[in-house]
């Protein structure tokens, strides 16, 4: 199941997330997915977290 993002706006740019696939994808072009490996994941979002 696809969940929008809790970082996005009102604004309609919304990132979607799908936890069992390590999957990300954009709410304005839905067949269009970035699927990548559970660990490569957590590094993006490690990566993320740690920018200011």
């Amino acid at each position: 199941m696809w969940r929008r993002s809790s970082r996005s706006g009102e604004t309609g740019n919304c990132v979607e997330l799908r936890g069992d696939l390590a999957a990300v994808r954009d709410s304005k072009s839905p067949r269009v997915v970035l699927a990548i490996s559970a660990g490569a994941a957590r590094k993006l979002v490690g990566f993320l977290r740690a920018r200011p």
